[in-house]
């Protein structure tokens, strides 16, 4: 059996984008697997979509710690346990300590719905709208301590209409987000595959299609 990198999702909310991630994995040439699945809040629909599709799902409440590092803590001995190599961000809404980002080093990706380093942070549909932009997107990107400013992997633009609302325009990011991530995904596993390790440069590279503008090499 050819080998598949071990992924582990840290969610916090309805998966969709791990569902994504699953379907992608579905196919036997996709060079990764979810092997955990980890939500910070227990009423989180993704949890379903994971013991649904078989993979193990483990409820870790970030209340029930007295620190962001005794939290992340926990998260890195799940992830460990299961041998994961990568871990994707799907939806998980807390900010990560530096001591896990560094723990990970560059084995951390994350979707977020703006085309950075345009609109980091939240509410990105909303001041979109209000700066006027005419064209917004979604940006897959390595995790460092600073907040959505790590190196990009790739980034996919769609129209800003004016009688769009945050709403409109979330719906349009999100379906983008869902090619985007099984896409990118694919592309770091098959570097891990191929090279055993992630160097980030900073001489970037350009691999363009109809869907992706990959601007970091990995």
């Amino acid at each position: 059996m050819t080998r598949r990198i071990k992924v582990g999702v840290l969610i916090s909310g309805t998966g969709t984008n791990l569902q994504a991630l699953i379907d992608a994995c579905q196919s036997p040439n996709y060079p990764a697997e979810i092997v955990v699945v980890i939500s910070n809040n227990a009423n989180a629909m993704g949890i379903q979509r994971a013991q649904e599709s078989g993979i193990t799902a483990k409820i870790v409440q970030h209340e029930n710690y007295a620190t962001r590092e005794e939290f992340d803590s926990q998260l890195s001995v799940i992830l460990s346990k299961a041998k994961c190599e990568l871990i994707c961000l799907a939806g998980f809404m807390r900010i990560l300590s530096e001591d896990f980002v560094n723990r990970w080093g560059n084995r951390i990706l994350n979707i977020h719905p703006s085309l950075l380093p345009s609109f980091p942070g939240t509410k990105t549909h909303e001041r979109a709208l209000e700066a006027g932009v005419k064209i917004s997107g979604c940006t897959l990107h390595f995790v460092t301590a600073a907040l959505d400013a790590g190196p990009i992997i790739g980034q996919v633009a769609v129209p800003v209409f004016d009688s769009d609302s945050p709403h409109d325009l979330a719906n349009r990011v999100l379906a983008e987000e869902h090619k985007l991530y099984s896409l990118g995904l694919k592309l770091v596993a098959n570097k891990l595959l191929n090279k055993g390790g992630i160097r980030i440069s900073s001489n970037k590279w350009l691999q363009n299609d109809s869907l992706l503008n990959f601007s970091t090499e990995i």
